[in-house]
Order: C-alpha cells, then structure tokens, then sequence
C-alpha cells in the first residue's frame, strides 16, 4: 500500500480493512462448502467466525461513513479510532489465521482433499497479506 494518500488516509486504511474482512468471511463459507465432511467442532467454529467477520465489516462501514462525512479535516478521536479498529482487523486476522491452520493440520476431513489443502493455504497467504499491510500501517503512523 502507498503512502501519498494525505488526508485521505484513514479512508484508504479503512477500504482495504473492508475488503479483507469480507474477505474473510466469504472464506469460511468456501471452507464449509470445499470440506462437506468437514468435523463439527471446525464447522461451527467457521459459522462464529462468518458471524464475528461480518460485525466486523460492518464497523469498518460505519467507519468508513462517518470519515466521508468529515471532508478536508478528520478529527483526530476519529482518526485514533480507526487506528484503533485497524488494530482489532490484524489480530482478528491472526486469529482467524490460527483456525485456518489448524483446520488444515487437524482436520482429517482436510486430510483426505488436497484441494482443500490448497485452498486453505490461500485464505492464509491472503489473510497474511491483510496482516502484512495492517502491521506497516500501524508502524507507519507511529512515526
């Protein structure tokens, strides 16, 4: 992510949190669905995490309104907030991390699909990535 967007920062932060988050969510659906036979136990955690991942992307719109309600001047209680919300996403997304792995490590029903291998090990790299830019943010604007 580039650093040039000036005031429009929290904005730009605030896009790419909504769209990882939904992100996010759209994946333990694609888990649920890939992995029929998928245990209980990880079933009904993914259905925690959609529920969890979805208020989540609904803060962030929130978030994400009342900063293009604050044309040229973003009050800096808003922009702590959103820092702040930033923080939650990344570990969130570690958490959720956490799931995928052990989902893939654990689950016998994972075992025996490498698709589903695969597919697991994309939701990771593509929460990793959400990770990455979140963490370089967050160091950036403590500068």
């Amino acid at each position: 992510m580039q650093f040039y967007y000036g005031h429009q920062m929290p904005l730009r932060i605030l896009d790419e949190a909504e769209f990882w988050k939904h992100q996010e969510e759209e994946h333990t659906v694609v888990i649920r669905e890939l992995v029929s036979n998928l245990e209980q136990e990880y079933v009904e955690a993914l259905l925690e995490w959609e529920d969890a991942l979805s208020r989540t992307h609904q803060q962030i719109v929130r978030y994400i309104e009342s900063v293009i309600r604050s044309p040229g001047y973003i009050p800096q209680e808003l922009y702590s907030n959103v820092l702040h919300l930033v923080d939650f996403c990344l570990r969130q997304s570690l958490a959720f991390i956490k799931l995928c792995q052990q989902i893939k490590t654990e689950s016998s029903a994972v075992q025996n699909n490498p698709t589903a291998k695969v597919v697991l090990d994309h939701i990771i790299r593509e929460s990793e990535y959400f990770v990455g830019i979140s963490q370089v943010l967050l160091a950036h604007q403590q500068t």
